[in-house]
């Protein structure tokens, strides 16, 4: 599958890319845990059969020091014993909240999320993977090929 088109070759889709990355860029900042960020990131990616977008969560969640057996199970989290229960929590609601039209978020997994994040870091869950869904719908639309990511793709929306 060949890539259909590049967002940042549109003047009206590179704004729109520059504001979702700065808009990120507060969730990035956010007391959210930096590995809970890319494995929901990753999660949602996973779903949504974002190649590029798997490739760069999993790229990221290795630079913030998450290990590769981790990485190899995001997609069975729900079958191992390598993740703490807050991020079965955020894993859970990277699922249903990219599935919403299955369930929705349960109240059982809000409860739960609220076991383990403050408001801020509920917050900043809710815009992560509204931000990651959107994302991941940009590049499937326009077939964005994963494989070939690096940190430097990123300096035109800096």
């Amino acid at each position: 599958m060949e890539p259909r088109f590049n967002l940042l070759d549109s003047p009206t889709a590179a704004t729109v890319a520059k504001r979702f990355y700065n808009t990120s860029l507060a969730v990035q900042k956010s007391s959210l845990p930096a590995s809970v960020q890319e494995l929901v990131s990753l999660r949602a990616s996973q779903i949504n059969g974002c190649g590029f977008c798997v490739d760069i969560h999993t790229k990221e969640a290795a630079a913030a020091g998450e290990t590769q057996l981790r990485l190899n199970l995001v997609a069975a989290w729900r079958h191992t014993t390598v993740f703490t229960d807050a991020e079965r929590a955020a894993l859970a609601l990277a699922e249903e909240g990219t599935r919403l039209t299955e369930q929705g978020v349960s109240d059982d997994t809000w409860a739960e999320l609220g076991k383990h994040y403050d408001d801020d870091q509920l917050g900043a869950l809710v815009c992560l993977v509204a931000l990651i869904n959107a994302s991941n719908r940009m590049s499937v639309i326009t077939h964005a090929q994963g494989g070939s990511f690096d940190r430097s793709m990123f300096a035109a929306l800096d």
